[in-house]
């Protein structure tokens, strides 16, 4: 059975992440490459695992960086090597359904706030875990 749920698909893939996971949330994850060996838990319990909400957010927050990397070069400007990303992923519930909500905080220290503004807006537009969430998850970027 395969199911499409895009609208563009293409031939040219760059790179596949592969993992095998089991047990949900209670689980464990292992990329094909053997790189990542994860234990999962669910948030809130007192498992020692890490959760999706977590991969979200490093996975998130390291593509963005990158793509503020591209924003920056475009208007002829190097990101502060002390730039960072702190991703905050909500799991949110109510009435039983569950949806995920979500915040960049972001230091670009030394970089003039307007400037800021603008790379990471562009960026927005340049990073595929932005566009794959945009219209489904209510964001938030914050400049520090």
């Amino acid at each position: 059975m395969s199911i499409t749920t895009t609208t563009t698909q293409s031939d040219k893939v760059y790179y596949t992440g592969k993992t095998h996971t089991t047990g949900g949330r209670n689980g464990k994850s292992q990329s094909s490459d053997g790189n990542l060996d994860i234990k999962l838990a669910k948030p809130g319990s007192n498992g020692t695992g890490t959760n999706p909400e977590q991969l979200f957010a490093a996975g998130w927050s390291a593509c963005f960086e990158g793509a503020m990397e591209k924003a920056a070069q475009r208007i002829g400007l190097k990101l502060p090597e002390d730039t960072f990303i702190d991703a905050e992923v909500d799991l949110c519930v109510d009435a039983g359904e569950f949806w995920l909500q979500a915040r960049l905080n972001i230091g670009l220290p030394g970089i003039h706030k307007a400037i800021a503004q603008q790379v990471v807006e562009t960026a927005h537009t340049i990073c595929p875990y932005s566009k794959a969430i945009t219209g489904n998850v209510h964001v938030e970027f914050n400049i520090l």
